[in-house]
């Protein structure tokens, strides 16, 4: 009875690990493909994207997964940051501009263009830090950065501690998700629930501040 039950527990183990090496061999490359899409088009929701990764490795036996996610997602931020940058210094030298100049153009109204080109010039790099950890504040600060001619080499260096602060934010919610409940979907739940709040605090804070 005993050989069974160890049997039949080692076979549910082997086929846990197989779980988890088939999640991670199609996750992270999965995780690092939309995040960078996710810097070139800033629509897809990135930050929730990392805390849900984060939950499910939270959850998960093997060991460095944690690790495996922050990685992947800072240097999938990075990179799509990177390759944004230098479209749109393309679009700064190109007589016609770019479309892609054009978004990044289209996503930062006046006023916020405005707020980032004077911090950018009083603090210089920290901007460009904290500007990732602020909702809807990288566009407007990458711009800033554009209009100010900054070449790429120095935009990087100081967008790659911005990547790593957000990569480990965003890790670190779904971390309290993936602890607060024991199954990882009701931390994903909970995770993807706390990254919409926090990004949509800021402009909700703005239009009640405007109305009053």
């Amino acid at each position: 009875m005993l050989v069974v039950l160890a049997a039949a527990a080692g076979s549910t183990a082997a086929t846990s690990t197989s779980t988890e090496s088939t999640q991670q061999a199609i996750g992270y490359p999965t995780l690092f493909l939309l995040v960078l899409i996710g810097a070139l088009v800033p629509v897809v929701p990135t930050g929730a994207l990392v805390s849900s990764a984060a939950v499910v490795a939270f959850h998960q036996t093997a060991p460095f997964a944690l690790a495996l996610v922050f990685v992947t997602a800072s240097l999938a931020a990075f990179l799509g940051d990177a390759a944004l940058y230098w479209l749109g210094r393309r679009g700064m030298g190109s007589k016609n501009g770019s479309r892609w100049l054009a978004a990044i153009r289209a996503r930062a109204p006046e006023e916020r263009l405005s707020q980032a080109q004077g911090k950018l010039a009083e603090h210089g790099v920290a901007v460009l830090v904290l500007s990732r950890l602020v909702p809807a504040g990288r566009i407007p600060v990458m711009l800033a950065c554009l209009l100010a001619d900054w070449p790429l080499r120095r935009f990087a260096r100081g967008n790659a501690p911005a990547c790593l602060a957000w990569a480990v934010t965003y890790q670190v919610i779904g971390i309290l998700g993936g602890s607060l409940f024991p199954e990882p979907w009701e931390g994903v739940v909970a995770a993807v629930g706390l990254t919409v709040v926090i990004s949509v605090a800021p402009s909700v804070w703005r239009r009640v501040r405007a109305a009053g």
